[in-house]
């Protein structure tokens, strides 16, 4: 669910309280009212928060996601760079597969596919592409 700029924090419906630790480091990381993917899951583990914390608080703060490791959104000018794969290893394929959900697979699964097979994320998403697989519930709560 991609927002313009400025109405992040209207997909939550009520408020909760704000980690100010969160909030600092966000502050000290954001340029120009952005923070990418990679900085963001930075943020969680140096913080131990979930990732799923500091999405919520980016939010609040009004703060866009950018450059998702998953190749999903956040490039410019495109938007997306993730392309459907030429080929895909069976053995790919294969973890895939068993991790769908409703015939989806979420972004923590396709990041647990690629440490298990020492390939990057952008390879699961590729794959995903061409296979016609969507990535669900991305871990900072973007989409």
């Amino acid at each position: 669910m991609h927002r313009h700029k400025g109405e992040y924090s209207k997909k939550h419906k009520g408020q909760r309280k704000l980690n100010e630790k969160i909030v600092k480091a966000l502050r000290e990381k954001e340029k120009d009212g952005e923070i990418p993917c990679a900085v963001a899951h930075q943020i969680a583990k140096e913080l131990d928060v979930s990732p799923e914390e500091v999405g919520y608080t980016m939010d609040m703060l009004e703060i866009a996601i950018v450059k998702c490791q998953l190749g999903l959104f956040g490039y410019k000018p495109e938007k997306k760079i993730v392309k459907p794969a030429e080929k895909i290893s069976e053995e790919l394929k294969k973890e895939i597969e068993a991790e769908l959900e409703d015939g989806k697979l979420s972004c923590k699964k396709a990041w647990e596919i690629a440490k298990r097979l020492g390939i990057g994320k952008m390879e699961v998403s590729s794959a995903c592409e061409a296979m016609g697989i969507k990535i669900k519930e991305c871990q900072l709560g973007a989409f």
